[in-house]
């Protein structure tokens, strides 16, 4: 079969599979990325999430991860919502949870896809084939752009003509010859939407994202204590950050997701704080199952969730907090003192002494020792 007419039984597969959008890239296509990554990678701005480091040769060049690839076929499907996606930051007594996680796990939904797709590759081509979901040194936005299925906007993320900025990526490396699609251009302008509404500033120039400061990042990917600086900035979201992608002008045409196997989960709408706050381990990981969320881990999400407390305003929520304070965690222990303190001063002083009498973790102990002194009333 020629490369022509095996490309088309591939789209027309991976339609029929689901997928939005289809291209492909030649394996050579991005020859600019590993210098963009090493620069990237100088500045610190990957934060903990040490994997990026390792087999960086890899990743910015297909043909260092699979020497025999000869074509790229770039998928991706479409997870628009209806509605904004952005109202729940509103409702500061409830959490907020990045759309793409109210989902089941896109990554087991599409691996399967993806499986279909490359089988039918392998069969009529007789090509040999890999498929990747975030699960492998691939980068897949800059594939992604080359493939033309849109471009890297200034916020990082794919932006698509048809789709907006609502689209999860799967990548097929084949040794099949396949006609390369032709290279997305930028469509961002002036614009600059995504890069104002970023709540903790993490976008240091158009283009570049320090992930130190990305809610995104630190509510999913950062293993330790979130600095005192960036909290207010995360408001109530607890998983995830949908800001800078909600507001690309791109947006307008992206029509709802279709796709059954991602359809939103209504039980993790508007999920109240409070309750959040009372999931032991196997709560969390019933409530969270088959979903993103649940491969942060309790301890966590909770900090996440205790922050969203502190930057609620609600007096009412400090019981939540103080309920917390003895947690076996320290990530848990030092943000319920945090927020305790936010939220009723008072009630932390009660309880500051016998806390600081258990702690031994210096983190926690630090948090503690920010409750100001009461005020002498009769000053």
């Amino acid at each position: 079969m020629s490369g022509e007419r095996l490309k088309r039984a591939v789209v027309e597969r991976a339609l029929a599979e689901g997928f939005a959008v289809i291209r492909v890239a030649g394996s050579d296509a991005i020859p600019q990325a590993a210098d963009q990554l090493e620069a990237w990678l100088a500045e610190g701005h990957h934060g903990d999430m040490d994997w990026l480091e390792e087999r960086r040769d890899q990743r910015a060049d297909p043909r260092k991860l699979w020497s025999e690839v000869r074509s790229v076929v770039m998928l991706g499907m479409n997870y628009a919502g209806e509605g904004d996606p952005l109202a729940m930051l509103a409702e500061r007594e409830k959490a907020a949870i990045s759309l793409y996680a109210r989902r089941r796990d896109y990554h087991d939904v599409i691996k399967g896809k993806l499986k279909s797709v490359a089988g039918l590759l392998a069969a009529r081509g007789g090509a040999d084939v890999k498929v990747f979901v975030d699960t492998a040194p691939v980068m897949e936005k800059p594939l992604a752009q080359a493939a033309g299925l849109g471009w890297q906007g200034k916020h990082t993320v794919l932006v698509s003509r048809e789709h907006g900025s609502w689209l999860l990526l799967g990548a097929i490396y084949t040794t099949a010859t396949l006609p390369a699609d032709v290279p997305e251009s930028d469509h961002c302008g002036s614009c600059t939407r995504c890069l104002d509404i970023c709540p903790t500033n993490a976008f240091p120039q158009p283009y570049q994202l320090d992930a130190r400061r990305c809610i995104a990042y630190l509510t999913i990917e950062h293993r330790s204590h979130i600095d005192v600086e960036l909290r207010p900035g995360i408001g109530n979201r607890v998983f995830g950050c949908d800001d800078c992608l909600a507001v690309c002008p791109w947006n307008k045409f992206a029509e709802a997701a279709q796709e059954t196997r991602l359809a939103l989960k209504g039980e993790l709408e508007a999920l109240p704080l409070a309750d959040l706050a009372r999931l032991d381990d196997a709560a969390f990981r019933a409530l969270f199952a088959g979903t993103p969320v649940k491969r942060t881990g309790r301890d966590r999400f909770i900090r996440n969730v205790l922050i969203a407390i502190g930057n609620s305003g609600r007096p009412d929520l400090a019981a939540s907090a103080a309920g917390l304070v003895s947690d076996a965690s320290p990530l848990i222990r030092a943000m319920a003192a945090w927020a305790l303190i936010r939220l009723d001063p008072c009630a932390a002083r009660h309880v500051v002494h016998s806390a600081l009498a258990a702690e031994t973790d210096p983190a926690v102990r630090r948090e503690w020792l920010t409750l100001p002194p009461e005020t002498d009333r009769a000053a």
